[in-house]
Formats: C-alpha cells, sequence, structure tokens
C-alpha cells in the first residue's frame, strides 16, 4: 500500500491532509514567479509544508483510502498506523524519508521534523498542464546617431508676438467687466433686502396668530384620561443545546455510520449521528454536552478505556 499517493491524490483538492499518529500535509496557493536572473518563468502552484503537531484522526485519508480499497474503516486505519511506524522507524534511524510526489522527510539531532517539499508535480489544479520555461531577453537598441541627423535637418523658426495697433483694447474690455459685475451687484442687494422684508412681515404675522390662539385655550379638561394597554409577554427561557460533540468516527457512507451508531449504542453509549463535516463525511457521535468540562472528562475516559481516536468537536 503506497500511502504517499493518497496523501498526494487528496492534496489537489484538500489544503490539509492529517495522517494519523503522524502529521499534516499542508498546501497553500504560490503566485507565478519570475526568476529575472535566468529569466524563468514558473507557473502558479501549491507550496507544500509540514505539521508534526496535527496528528489527530479527522478520518479523511483513512475514509478516502477505504472506499478506493473497498475495506472497512476500521480495517484501513490500521494499515495506515502500520505504514506510519515504519515511516517513524526510518527517521528514528536518522535516514531520510522520501515521499513520491510530496518530499523529503528528516529528524534532526533537536528532534525537529525537517521537510523539503517535491517540485516534480503541482497540486494546483487551474494550472494543469503548464510547465516553467525560460524566455531570451529582450534587447532594445536605441538609433542614436540617426536621432541627431534628424535633429540637426529639422528648422527651428522663431515668429515674434504681433503686438495690437491700439494699446487702449485691452482697457476698456477690463472696464466693461468691472461695470458689470457692479451694476449684478447692486441688483443683488436690492432684491436680498426687499425678501428679507417680506420674511420680517411674514413672521410677526404667525406669532399674533400663535398668541391668539393660547390667550383662547382651554387648560383645564374634565373628560376622564385614557390609559394604554400593556401586554405583557412571558419569554420563556429555551433549554439550553448540546454543543460539545465527542465523535467517534466520520465514514464516506450513511449505512456504515448507522451501523457504528447501533454498535456504540449496544456498548451502552448514546451514540447519535452529528450530521456531514466540511468534507462531506458522516460524523457518529459517542455522547453530546453542553458544559466543556465534563465533555472533555468523559473524551479523557473514553481515550483510555475504549479509542484512543476519539475527539471533540465543539461547535458555536
Amino acid at each position: 500500500m503506497v500511502l504517499e499517493r493518497y496523501i498526494s491524490d487528496l492534496l489537489y483538492r484538500y489544503n490539509c491532509v492529517v495522517v494519523p499518529s503522524f502529521g499534516a500535509f499542508l498546501s497553500q496557493h504560490k503566485s507565478a514567479v519570475l526568476n529575472k536572473n535566468s529569466n524563468s518563468f514558473y507557473p502558479p502552484s501549491k507550496s507544500l509544508s509540514f505539521n508534526k503537531q496535527l496528528s489527530s484522526n479527522d478520518g479523511l485519508l483513512v475514509s478516502y483510502m477505504a472506499e478506493i480499497e473497498n475495506c472497512s474503516y476500521e480495517e484501513m486505519l490500521q494499515k495506515v498506523l502500520e505504514t506510519v511506524n515504519e515511516w517513524k522507524r526510518v527517521l528514528d534511524k536518522g535516514e531520510r524519508l522520501t515521499l513520491e510526489n510530496i518530499g523529503d522527510l528528516k529528524s534532526s539531532k533537536e528532534g525537529r521534523m525537517l521537510f523539503q517539499p517535491s517540485y516534480q508535480l503541482n497540486h494546483l489544479t487551474s494550472s494543469f498542464g503548464l510547465s516553467s520555461f525560460v524566455s531570451a531577453p529582450i534587447i532594445r537598441e536605441v538609433l542614436k546617431e540617426e536621432v541627431v541627423a534628424i535633429e540637426e535637418k529639422v528648422p527651428f523658426i522663431i515668429t515674434p508676438e504681433r503686438r495690437s495697433e491700439s494699446s487702449l483694447r485691452p482697457y476698456l474690455k477690463y472696464a466693461a467687466i468691472i461695470l458689470l459685475a457692479l451694476s449684478a451687484g447692486l441688483t443683488g442687494y436690492r432684491l436680498y433686502n426687499e425678501g428679507l422684508n417680506q420674511q420680517q412681515i411674514v413672521v410677526e404675522k404667525a406669532q399674533e396668530k400663535v398668541s391668539k390662539n393660547i390667550q383662547e385655550a382651554t387648560f383645564f379638561d374634565t373628560a376622564p384620561l385614557e390609559l394604554p394597554t400593556l401586554n405583557l409577554e412571558v419569554i420563556t427561557k429555551k433549554p439550553q443545546l448540546a454543543m460539545h460533540h465527542i465523535v467517534a468516527g466520520v465514514f464516506r457512507f450513511k449505512p456504515n455510520a448507522d451501523k457504528k451508531i447501533r454498535l456504540l449504542q449496544r456498548q451502552g453509549y448514546d451514540a447519535t449521528y452529528l450530521g456531514t463535516n466540511e468534507h462531506g463525511l458522516h460524523m457518529v457521535t459517542y455522547s453530546s454536552y453542553t458544559d466543556a468540562q465534563e465533555a472533555l472528562r468523559v473524551l479523557r475516559q473514553i481515550k483510555r478505556s475504549h479509542s484512543k481516536d476519539a475527539w471533540m468537536k465543539s461547535v458555536r
């Protein structure tokens, strides 16, 4: 079983592929690159990295392999763990672990995992069929001698400015503009004063009418006051929903998930069907809780007594 082949297949569709009890291979979009020194062009791609801390089984890789190999989830998980143990033995010896189309892994003296990605395969589907290429530099020559020769042949003629015969015409034009501006300003000022007088008359009439209405108003009214009707709505506090789920496993097919639920219920667990995750896999839970501390306590107990692959999913 070539485990790295299935990891490479999933890296085309997902940005994170977790190998249980080993680590996760991450991919990130990388734009096209131009190397000015070698005039080489590289198409957009996915840059790969490795994170040893992300080793909790999310079910994606095992479910995909179980579907391809046509076997059960538990059987495929056991095969994956056997391959992982072989990888760890190679790394513990200080040897380099080469994963085809993914990269090379090696353990340092400090216990760190060193990863060198492979550039033989581009996992970005939008760049399918594109490869790197080298373009010869474009040399642009400037024919300076021809430009100088053309400039020498072109004549430059300076035409003197023709002055007006009469020096009074510009002054007459400016005087006419000033007279028009003064007449327009006087007319506007007169219209503005007339408008202010009319507004003052309207305001005085309005104040006189308001004063008359106030004098005729009755300040005491013997009619009973009608109080508004108040409607009180009793709000019943909704029960708190369970938000912390202990996941027993994820399955590609719904019948396999139902089979797992029945098995756990026979073993005494309050197993339920949680739905599908972002990868379309069906999730089965041991139980669900509203209190996070209680859920963590039960998760530790299940890991010790039943399954080390159990994990908690919190929904906000």
